[in-house]
């Protein structure tokens, strides 16, 4: 409530002095004060250990998006070998070397 008495204080200043440049951005920088903190409130960041906990969900995020990434490289990785395989296999049906092995 400090910062709204504050902001109060500068919005009478400014209208009894005719609101002089060093008065406006007094008030625009108080405002802009307020409206942070309570953005911060509002998302549940005002508190001190808010910035490890910001600093631990990234870490997580960039662990999933790390975990995602190694995901797909299998799938494709693993779908590239199966195609490989089945193409060998074609070949080998194709070129008759299953009838080699029977004896």
């Amino acid at each position: 409530m400090e910062d709204t008495d504050m902001l109060a204080r500068l919005v009478a200043q400014a209208e009894g002095d005719g609101g002089d440049l060093v008065m406006i951005r007094a008030l625009v920088e108080e405002a802009s004060d307020l409206g942070a903190g309570r953005a911060l409130e509002r998302l549940g960041l005002a508190d001190r250990g808010a910035e490890k906990d910001v600093a631990e969900l990234r870490e997580l995020l960039r662990a999933w998006r790390d975990a995602k990434t190694s995901a797909w490289k299998a799938v494709v990785g693993w779908t590239v070998r199966g195609i490989l395989a089945l193409v060998l296999i074609g070949m080998a049906v194709k070129l008759g070397l299953f009838g080699l092995v029977k004896s």
